[in-house]
């Protein structure tokens, strides 16, 4: 699996942070997330699906590779 997000959606909430901080953090100068790992192992996937589901701004997205 694969995470995407969309940075320019990010309103700063922090929530992604919270649900899985392995995979996101967030920039010290405006709070806008971004990615630690763009592809979790099996073992976060259910932090992740939370954060995409949490997310205010719907700037996540966990995709399928091929």
């Amino acid at each position: 699996m694969h995470v995407e997000l969309d940075e320019p959606k990010c309103v700063a909430s922090g929530q992604c942070v919270l649900a899985a901080p392995e995979v996101f953090d967030q920039r010290d100068e405006d709070g806008i997330a971004f990615l630690l790992n763009d592809s979790p192992g099996e073992g976060l996937l259910d932090d992740v699906r939370e954060a995409e589901a949490i997310c205010p701004a719907a700037a996540i997205r966990l995709v399928e590779r091929r």
